[in-house]
């Protein structure tokens, strides 16, 4: 292990880690803005909404983060809709996130029991005050776990950035080992700077999953 080299282009990596977890957590943001609308839309099963979100859930979902970034930087500019890197991995992330995130609202507002719901009417609550205290409370603690893992699933999916020549982590890994054929070394980084964007996220969701099962208990 070549500990010189690993010192010299440590700063060259905290770069390309601050650009992976920077673009990564915007992605997140907006697929989670996403989520939340698509899931809204499927569970009030509003018209005409709901076949597209449908779609574009079925559409995100099954296909590879990758051909969603090909299409989304090769593609669009071809019907003059212009694009660059970074743009191009937080939509394609956004796009790939929102479907997933969808899902695990969904699942939370689905929890509830409808006679919950019923009953918040009978007691003279409007939709909105039935969605904030009776709802959206339960929901929040069922899909924590799979919002979570989600978070961690895209935060890891960012290295697919390197193909659309974004300087993330992986592109900065493969560009030095093409360079200097320190491998061993550049592999090195690479994990330990994905160990110290994600261990923390984990923790995180190890943190709030305990409390919220915590607190669903009355304990």
């Amino acid at each position: 292990m070549n500990w010189e080299f690993i010192i010299k282009y440590l700063p060259l990596n905290r770069k390309a880690a601050w650009l992976t977890l920077r673009l990564g957590l915007l992605g997140i943001a907006l697929s989670t803005l996403i989520g939340l609308f698509c899931a809204a839309v499927r569970y009030y099963r509003i018209p005409v909404l709901h076949p597209l979100v449908r779609v574009y859930i079925e559409i995100s979902r099954n296909t590879p983060l990758l051909i969603q970034l090909f299409f989304i930087y090769y593609g669009l500019p071809k019907i003059g809709i212009p694009t660059d890197p970074a743009s191009c991995g937080v939509a394609g992330l956004s796009f790939l996130g929102g479907s997933y995130m969808a899902e695990a609202f969904r699942s939370g507002l689905e929890s509830v029991e409808a006679i919950q719901t019923e009953s918040a009417y009978a007691l003279g609550m409007s939709r909105f005050q039935t969605l904030r205290f009776i709802i959206l409370p339960q929901a929040a603690a069922v899909s924590v776990p799979a919002f979570m893992a989600n978070v961690i699933f895209l935060l890891k999916e960012t290295s697919v950035f390197s193909a659309v020549s974004l300087m993330d982590l992986m592109f900065t890994a493969k560009d030095l080992i093409g360079l200097y054929y320190k491998t061993t070394e550049r592999l090195f980084l690479l994990v330990a700077f994905y160990l110290v964007i994600l261990l923390p996220v984990s923790l995180l969701g190890t943190v709030l999953e305990r409390r919220l099962r915590y607190a669903g208990s009355g304990t």
